[in-house]
């Protein structure tokens, strides 16, 4: 749950705090829709870069960022068709973009759903704590993002293995990096450091992504709003929104399929995952190279009963294709194919999770058979432009990259997949699912085995309450920036 208890004694410390340098809060409904934010601030961002570090960026945690680097203001929701003749697959496949965020990911929403909850109760103090970041990489930079603008200190943790973009960011924004063994697959070993900091630390303060609810709520929020507003858009020609797909990182993106449900509830969630560490499909283990995506655990905010299909992906097919959309043999080979040049340069918005939820939203078109009216949509979490590295790697290890390497990884990688490594979920199978949470959080993390039952069995009390906590939120934002006093001074 999300606590809203008001310590008045640490609030006035970061009302302080925010007076001094200047930072106003936005809310959850200015995020989805930035038409209410005042006009002064856009007049100010007007003369920002994207990924400055500046303040008024948070009025950027937004789906409808002007895509440009700097000076951008507000308009539709930032997203992105996916061509039938890259997906081999009659449904119109519709996927959010994460680009245009403030650190060019969306975790940047998720952070800041986590820490201002925190921050406008007075739960954690900007001037004396630090705030931890327990990621496998985008999660942890948008939250030492977040901290920088909120003037507080920040720790970020993230595997070892993680793309050099990652870190090289990092550095000019996180007060400290910790790095563990292992890379995406090695989340326990991110917990284990935060409960050494806990022991050893008196003055940290831990964002786990995996267990906190402002994650999912603002992919509630915000994202389910947005995606309502596509389907608004695109639904002009008897096409009907058919379902969600996403990947499990923190499972806080799935909140958008919750609130979707609320809209068209015979509409489908499919979680996918990396086939080689089939932890939901087969309660397995392994290790896998999709990066923005977690495993071997079932995070404490995953909304399992809400959950229809689990969607395994092989890992080298993300890769693969992530080479084909990012060397120019591979645009040539896609225009040769019926792909406009224009629409081949802009596939570098999908990152190698973006990949992953493509092809899990093409293997759900697969299996049910979906036709040109059905709509499925995904999220690009971020873009190629966190793993240029990896594209380099596969050069130097397998040589220049040519036409016919590209219609190989097309036909293979795309075109040729199929309905296996994938399991539509009976009530039982949720259950099952659901179960394994006990493993890593009641016995491993302090839960209760009380809130996960109630999870389960008192469904509407539970989730229903967390999605009816934005508005609350929002009123202590509004309350915190009229104590600043920095909205009325605004010119």
């Amino acid at each position: 749950m999300i606590d809203l208890t008001v310590n008045e004694e640490i609030l006035k410390k970061a009302v302080e705090r925010a007076k001094e340098r200047g930072i106003i809060l936005p809310t959850f409904e200015q995020m989805k829709d930035p038409t209410k934010i005042p006009q002064a601030i856009k007049e100010k961002l007007k003369g920002v870069g994207l990924w400055d570090v500046n303040s008024l960026n948070l009025f950027r945690i937004t789906w409808k960022n002007e895509p440009k680097e700097k000076g951008g203001t507000f308009g539709k929701v930032n997203y992105f068709v996916m061509p039938p003749e890259i997906t081999g697959v009659k449904a119109k496949i519709v996927a959010l973009v994460g680009k245009w965020f403030p650190t060019g990911a969306h975790k940047v929403g998720a952070t800041y759903g986590c820490l201002v909850p925190r921050l406008v109760t007075g739960q954690f103090d900007p001037t004396s704590q630090k705030a931890v970041w327990p990621s496998t990489g985008n999660y942890c930079r948008g939250g030492a993002y977040n901290a920088q603008l909120l003037g507080c200190d920040s720790i970020a943790i993230l595997p070892e293995g993680m793309s050099r973009e990652r870190f090289e960011w990092l550095k000019s924004v996180a007060g400290e990096i910790i790095t563990t063994p292992g890379g995406e697959s090695n989340v326990k070993e991110i917990f284990d450091k935060t409960w050494e900091l806990k022991r050893t630390r008196e003055d940290v303060v831990v964002f786990n992504q995996f267990e906190e609810f402002g994650n999912h709520l603002w992919h509630y929020e915000v994202t389910g709003h947005a995606m309502e507003e596509v389907v608004n858009e695109l639904a002009t020609s008897g096409e009907r929104y058919f379902g969600v797909v996403l990947t499990s990182g923190s499972a806080g993106t799935l909140g958008c399929g919750d609130y979707m449900k609320t809209l068209y509830p015979d509409s489908k969630i499919a979680v996918g995952e990396a086939m080689q560490c089939p932890t939901l499909l087969y309660n397995g283990f392994g290790d896998h190279r999709i990066e923005g995506i977690g495993d071997k655990h079932v995070p404490w905010i995953h909304n399992v009963k809400n959950t229809d299909m689990v969607i395994d992906i092989n890992d080298e097919s993300c890769l693969r294709l992530l080479r084909l959309f990012n060397e120019e043999a591979g645009k040539r080979y896609l225009n040769s194919i019926g792909v406009p040049r224009e629409v081949a340069d802009n596939l570098s918005l999908l990152g190698i999770s973006g990949i992953a939820n493509v092809i899990g939203a093409v293997k759900m078109a697969k299996y049910y058979g979906l036709t040109e009216h059905d709509m499925v949509f995904t999220v690009f979490t971020d873009s190629a432009d966190m793993y240029r590295s990896r594209v380099q790697e596969m050069n130097d290890r397998e040589g220049a990259y040519d036409e016919r390497m590209a219609e190989r990884d097309h036909h293979v990688h795309m075109l040729s997949q199929t309905s296996d490594w994938m399991l539509e979920l009976s009530y039982y199978d949720r259950f099952r699912i659901h179960n394994l949470k006990y493993y890593t959080w009641v016995e491993q993390q302090g839960k209760s085995a009380d809130e996960l039952n109630a999870q389960w069995f008192d469904y509407d009390n539970y989730w229903g309450s967390i999605h009816n906590m934005a508005p609350k939120i929002d009123e202590l934002i509004r309350k915190f920036n009229e104590r600043t006093g920095l909205l009325k001074d605004l010119k």
